[in-house]
């Protein structure tokens, strides 16, 4: 497959991706949603669009395993538990869709994860340096 081709390709599948999780977090909203659907789809539009990455790019490999792995299989599973029809009106509304949304709820819970694991870690520390 020739370069611009590729490039052309993916670019196309980075639009998808983008616009996909726009109608996620659309479809978490609405009502006619399914509650799996909803609560898979609120938990992966969350993620897609938190500021920041539970997997901070700069570490080697597994920085870009989250944007190029879970992200898009979160969606694939999102998008197939929300039914056809409204799958197809949330795509439109989101191609149509100017901004794209910002999640404080995935930036809180990415931040709770990390606060949560630095006590974890700083517990075991103190349990296995300190005498008792």
């Amino acid at each position: 497959m020739p370069i611009g081709r590729f490039l052309k390709s993916a670019k196309t599948w980075a639009k998808t991706i983008k616009r996909d999780v726009v109608a996620l977090w659309i479809a978490a909203r609405d009502p006619r949603t399914p509650v799996v659907a909803k609560i898979a789809a609120a938990a992966v539009a969350a993620y897609a669009l938190s500021p920041i990455d539970l997997i901070p790019d700069f570490i080697p490999v597994l920085g870009y395993l989250d944007d190029l792995v879970i992200v898009p299989l979160g969606i694939m599973l999102a998008v197939r538990l929300v039914p056809q029809p409204l799958m197809t009106e949330f795509r439109d509304l989101a191609s149509r869709q100017q901004a794209k949304p910002r999640s404080r709820a995935g930036l809180v819970a990415i931040i709770f994860l990390w606060a949560t694991a630095a006590v974890c870690v700083a517990w075991y520390a103190y349990r296995a340096f300190v005498p008792l």
